[in-house]
């Protein structure tokens, strides 16, 4: 049996973080005695591997820092995540004493794992990714820029006009360090695989979508109403959701399109009959009056509290503007909420129009809005979207599926005389 080494900065904490470990888990579930290898460890899971003494856990919380360090030098958008991975590591070491068949990177930022330390592993490697970082000159999403298909420079994000500039130098040592790295990449969504095809850095490679999957008994349809009795929510409103990493903060994930597009709806008859609920931030000075009651959840890493939150929901809404294969997204339609997003990125790899949810033209916030209002008026065709938007997790996002097609790839991989 293959002993597959999953290697993700955290083993749950964030969402690419949930991925990997439920991938992790959905493989030995299968029988495979697969273990994950993190820079922080927040389960009590004897297969995470992760520093121990005081002093390693000192330095893996000093690392996010210390990596944008060369940041300082330029007007940075500290808002967009921009990893330059320089800092020395002990993974390839530690790689060496746990002797996986083949390893299965995720997210490895935070310099947690040094760009010039991949080649230096050792096994055969599978990157699953989870944003764009693996193809840019250190970006994690690049918006509107495309340099990525050349060599980068004169980076957006760094408020850059040189072509010699920081992202120019990330994307050289990727360049120089992965040449004749033997690597097989695996995108959640489509969207994410044409555009690593389109990448200079990855053209050559072998690139392969296989999506997330989910655990289905963990979220899975609750009653509305016993789950807005838990978390003390109104019983007599229609509940909008969103959710996400530093929710009202990350400018990726929309909010401030959202925020117009409730704006929207206080003009119209819904504005006394809909409340927001918002997990991912909490309320701040500085958070936005909005124009319909809210509720700020916090930040919620179980799996139990977010089941529950999304059960309350009538609809989430994902506003992003830019979006992989969106964990959210997927763990509402699990739970049987039927989702609003922008007809961008992997979204409409989950979200079919009309079907189990809404797809909005992308970035206006009219059509934003009048999603919202869609699922919400009309109670019988919202028990429809419910039931559709299960089926569709059911039929395609499953944790045996995902498990499954890793499975078979790391067989080929591993049966190929070149390795």
């Amino acid at each position: 049996m293959i002993k597959p080494l999953l290697i993700n900065t955290n083993d749950i904490q964030g969402g690419a973080a949930r991925a990997a470990y439920r991938l992790h888990q959905g493989l030995q579930n299968m029988g495979v005695n697969s273990k994950l290898l993190a820079a922080n460890k927040l389960t009590d899971d004897e297969t995470v591997i992760a520093p121990q003494t005081p002093i390693s856990k000192g330095i893996t919380k000093l690392k996010p820092t210390l990596d944008t360090l060369p940041l300082q030098f330029f007007s940075h958008c500290h808002s967009s995540p921009y990893s330059i991975q320089w800092l020395w590591d002990a993974v390839p070491a530690k790689v060496a004493q746990i002797q996986p068949d083949i390893i299965n990177l995720h997210w490895i930022n935070f310099g947690y794992l040094k760009i010039e330390s991949i080649s230096r592993l050792g096994k055969p490697i599978v990157w699953t990714l989870h944003d764009m970082w693996a193809f840019t000159g250190g970006c994690h999403y690049s918006f509107d820029c495309e340099r990525y298909t050349n060599s980068c420079g004169a980076c957006p994000q760094l408020q850059s006009n040189r072509n010699k500039d920081l992202s120019h130098w990330v994307w050289q040592r990727k360049q120089k360090a992965w040449r004749n790295l033997n690597l097989t990449i695996v995108t959640p969504s489509d969207w994410l695989a044409k555009c690593a095809r389109s990448s200079s850095l990855l053209k050559n490679k072998r690139i392969e979508v296989i999506p997330n999957g989910i655990d289905t008994d963990k979220y899975k349809p609750i009653d509305k109403f016993v789950a807005r009795n838990i978390l003390e929510l109104p019983k007599d409103k229609r509940l909008i959701l969103f959710g996400a990493v530093n929710a009202n903060s990350d400018r990726r994930k929309g909010f401030d399109l959202l925020e117009a597009a409730l704006q929207n709806l206080s003009q119209t008859d819904w504005a006394d009959n809909t409340e927001l609920i918002i997990f991912g931030a909490s309320e701040s000075r500085n958070s936005p009056k909005l124009t319909c009651k809210t509720h700020y959840l916090g930040k919620l890493n179980d799996d139990v509290s977010l089941a529950l939150v999304y059960a309350a929901a009538d609809v989430f809404v994902a506003p992003s503007i830019q979006e992989n294969l969106a964990n959210t997204v997927m763990e509402s339609l699990s739970c049987g909420t039927p989702c609003v997003v922008f007809d961008i990125g992997g979204m409409p790899d989950m979200v079919e129009n009309l079907k189990n949810g809404y797809l909005a033209k992308p970035f206006e916030v009219e059509d934003l809005a009048k999603g919202i209002a869609w699922v919400l008026e009309d109670e019988e065709r919202l028990k429809k979207l419910r039931e559709q938007a299960r089926k569709k997790v059911e039929q395609t996002f499953t944790l045996e599926l995902q498990a499954q097609k890793y499975i078979s790839l790391y067989r080929d991989i591993c049966n190929r005389k070149n390795y």
